[in-house]
């Protein structure tokens, strides 16, 4: 029998990538993913991709497509 359990995570996932795309600035998909599994080990692309959608929807971020299935994750600068 396979276990499904989530783990409550101590900072929210949308707050961790706030502080990584302050500190390198703008990243693709795939080295934010790797950022964050530092932090988050069973990330799945699937809850990144939810979280990045919810972030461009209230204004946080930018994704904007490079290549096919490359994408560029830009903070947007609150003045």
């Amino acid at each position: 029998m396979q276990s499904s359990i989530k783990t409550w995570r101590i900072q929210p996932l949308h707050m961790v990538i706030i502080e990584i795309l302050e500190k390198k600035g703008s990243l693709t998909d795939a080295e934010l993913l790797e950022a964050l599994k530092s932090v988050y080990k069973d990330l799945s692309i699937n809850e990144l991709n939810k979280t990045l959608m919810r972030m461009e929807i209230t204004g946080l971020i930018s994704v904007s497509s490079l290549t096919k299935g490359r994408r560029l994750v830009q903070l947007i600068k609150k003045e």
